[in-house]
């Protein structure tokens, strides 16, 4: 995709078009994050949902069909997941609904990687090291599987009681990134946790910091 087909719709006024534009351009850089590309069929569906031909229902809809009647030829191909994750991930950006809690978060992750992986929405019960690309190949010791449910308790209930009341916009994006820093590093699943961190952290910011 040479050209970002969603730049102009998020410069219009239209309300509707602008709001699924920027969810589709989110959801398609946050496959990018994870070293995925998506296809162009993920594309023109998606101008499709934004000029109001398609639900975002029916777009995930024809991914799965496409993908049944195209199925991968190279088990190394991602292309599937980044094109079915970023439809979950538009669909999600375009709700309102959010409750900012523990479960939360983990249904995010259900919703995501159902069919895709077969911990979707399960803690994992095993503890993992990896070497990060964001971090020049350093290596990272994530949170703990046995006290991965305590701390994200802890995190999330340390978040509710703190106060942004009369903090400069400085003092409120350094908090917000030791919160959302932390709650990625516990890495609460096998995979997907990236993804899963950035959704609900946008929907976070939406739905109750409106910043």
């Amino acid at each position: 995709m040479n050209k970002d087909p969603f730049k102009e719709y998020i410069k219009e006024s239209e309300p509707d078009k602008r709001d699924k534009s920027y969810a589709w351009h989110t959801a398609i850089g946050l496959q990018a994050v994870d070293g995925l590309k998506t296809s162009e069929y993920l594309v023109n569906t998606a101008v499709r949902n934004v000029e109001g031909e398609i639900s975002f229902d029916e777009a995930n809809a024809l991914l799965q069909s496409y993908y049944e009647q195209n199925p991968a030829r190279d088990e190394n191909d991602r292309t599937e997941e980044a094109d079915k994750v970023s439809a979950r991930i538009a669909a999600l950006l375009s709700e309102k609904a959010f409750s900012f809690t523990p479960n939360e978060y983990i249904s995010i992750h259900r919703k995501l990687f159902t069919g895709i992986f077969s911990h979707a929405g399960r803690i994992r019960d095993y503890n993992i090291t990896k070497k990060e690309w964001v971090l020049d190949g350093a290596t990272v010791v994530y949170g703990s599987a046995t006290e991965i449910k305590t701390t994200l308790d802890y995190d999330f209930s340390e978040e509710k009681k703190f106060s942004y009341k009369n903090l400069s916009m400085d003092d409120i994006i350094h908090h917000l990134a030791v919160f959302i820093s932390g709650l990625w590093q516990i890495h609460v699943f096998g995979e997907g946790n990236t993804r899963t961190t950035a959704v609900f952290f946008i929907k976070y910011l939406i739905a109750e910091r409106h910043l």
